[in-house]
């Protein structure tokens, strides 16, 4: 199954996904960082969305 470009957020938002880059600009603007930051906060923590946000102070 494809994905469906018409959605304009992950299925699955307890994890940040790094493999689609209309992904990576959705976590960077929700995070309000940039992807060089977003990339550092996912290898340092891992790709839970609560730990990345503790990780960024957000």
């Amino acid at each position: 199954m494809s994905d469906d470009l018409d959605k304009r957020r992950p299925q699955d938002a307890t994890k940040i996904s790094l493999t689609e880059p209309w992904e990576i600009r959705y976590w960077c603007k929700a995070l309000g960082v940039t992807e060089a930051a977003l990339r550092a906060a996912v290898k340092a923590v891992g790709h839970g969305t609560a730990a990345v946000k503790r990780h960024l102070g957000k």
